[in-house]
């Protein structure tokens, strides 16, 4: 297993060019927030746009629209119902992330079978929260093509890879892993992202973060980075520690470290550790 280093933002963490537009930053479109899970949705998308990306669209139940709007008038957002409007936010996509506060209702399942059978090749898809659940409980195989981003957390994990908690371990993981065409980013204490060929472990963060919303925002956050920086592995290591990396600052005089604060801070941080623009970074 190899450890994420801090070096890994610099690495990632461009400076934007001057002759550049937010077209470069790609088009990121979430798709979640049901009547009861509205929060999630709004703090995947703040963590999109704080992370730098470059037009974001998100496709939520109509109940959650006044309160997104409020929150991030930089987003667009798209009724849910409105079958015509989600299929354009999702085909007009370089990231699609769905399941934040999605729901377990048939409806929910429908809308995830809808948004999966749109993808292209050429797409990024982060599957998080109800999403991950329902393609567990109902043996979802995914269209093959896009590059697939799964975000579970350890209950969620379970269900996916049919591992108890008190057996995932390394190996195990590891073998799990082989049975998903995808990125595995587990999320627990001192964080596992599974490529196909190697781990790696996310060595910082504190308990501070454990609260309702944050792993809402790090599905946010690996949007936004997968949306803007090449190769998108390295984008995918620099969002997981970046995220942990500033709750740790806050924790430091805060006894909770809420999501909130985190995506206050991520756009601040990220001009610490920019670096001069390397070719072929800018996302399209």
């Amino acid at each position: 297993m190899k450890v994420i280093s801090k070096s890994i933002l610099n690495e990632v963490i461009t400076q934007r060019p001057p002759h550049s537009h937010k077209g470069n930053y790609g088009k990121v479109c979430l798709i979640g927030g049901n009547s009861q899970y509205g929060g999630a949705i709004i703090l995947a998308s703040q963590a999109a746009v704080h992370s730098g990306a470059g037009l974001v669209s998100v496709v939520t139940a109509s109940k959650n629209h006044g309160s997104l709007h409020a929150r991030l008038p930089e987003a667009m957002v798209i009724d849910w119902e409105n079958r015509n409007k989600m299929c354009e936010g999702v085909n007009g996509a370089s990231v699609v992330l769905i399941g934040p506060g999605l729901g377990l209702e048939e409806e929910s399942l429908q809308r995830l079978k809808l948004v999966l059978s749109l993808l292209k090749q050429s797409q990024v898809c982060i599957i998080d929260g109800s999403a991950i659940t329902l393609i567990a409980q109902y043996k979802i195989i995914l269209p093959p093509g896009p590059m697939y981003i799964f975000t579970p957390h350890e209950k969620e994990w379970e269900r996916l890879s049919g591992l108890p908690i008190g057996k995932q371990l390394l190996d195990e993981n590891r073998r799990a892993k082989k049975e998903i065409d995808g990125v595995v980013v587990l999320k627990k204490h001192r964080t596992e992202v599974f490529f196909d060929d190697n781990v790696w472990q996310n060595p910082i963060g504190t308990p501070a973060m454990a609260t309702g919303g944050m792993g809402d925002t790090l599905a946010g956050m690996i949007a936004g980075f997968s949306a803007q920086f090449q190769p998108i592995d390295q984008a995918v290591l620099a969002a997981v520690y970046l995220h942990s990396y500033i709750g740790e600052k806050i924790g430091e005089n805060h006894y909770v470290v809420l999501p909130t604060k985190v995506i206050e801070e991520i756009s601040l941080v990220m001009k610490q550790f920019e670096t001069e623009s390397k070719t072929g970074r800018l996302g399209t």
